[in-house]
């Protein structure tokens, strides 16, 4: 990490898994990063706001999606750091990374219910993946969070 961001704090953020009914994952490209990576909706927590609560407006924000139940509130706080060609460039630069609290949701709507065109949208392609697929397709500098979001989802699919 370059010396002049190390101290920069972690940004308080929330991660939302959505499972269809084959218990795929929800994962959409972001307009601002074209290459081939997926992630899942996640977002920023507003002052004095519950994390829960906010891990259903940013869903609702990034995918227009409503209909959801909780099936899982992931127990630990999960944490990346950005690379260094990212440090001062987004978040304007305040933050050197995100710490995280993850839901896993299932998603009790129809496909079209989702809509990525939304008010300010961030993403322009979603698709339903596998989790076995899930740190295939991700940014490299979140997979620990997504390796562990994969295990997760498979305690939760497979627990007898």
């Amino acid at each position: 990490m370059l010396e002049k961001y190390k101290n920069l704090p972690l940004r308080n953020g929330v991660g939302i898994v959505i499972l269809n009914k084959q218990n795929k994952i929800f994962v959409a490209k972001r307009i601002d990063n074209p290459k081939n990576f997926w992630q899942m909706p996640q977002g920023g927590v507003d002052e004095g706001e519950d994390l829960y609560h906010a891990a259903l407006r940013e869903l609702e924000e990034e995918t227009s999606i409503k209909s959801v139940s909780l099936l899982k509130e992931v127990e630990d706080i999960l944490t990346y750091e950005l690379p260094d060609y990212l440090l001062g460039i987004i978040w304007k630069g305040k933050f050197r990374g995100q710490k995280q609290k993850w839901y896993i949701m299932r998603f009790n709507g129809e496909d079209s219910e989702i809509n990525i065109k939304t008010k300010k949208p961030e993403f322009f392609e979603w698709k339903w993946e596998s989790n076995e697929n899930l740190t295939n397709v991700v940014v490299p500098f979140k997979l620990n969070v997504y390796k562990k979001i994969q295990q997760e989802v498979n305690n939760l699919i497979f627990k007898k």
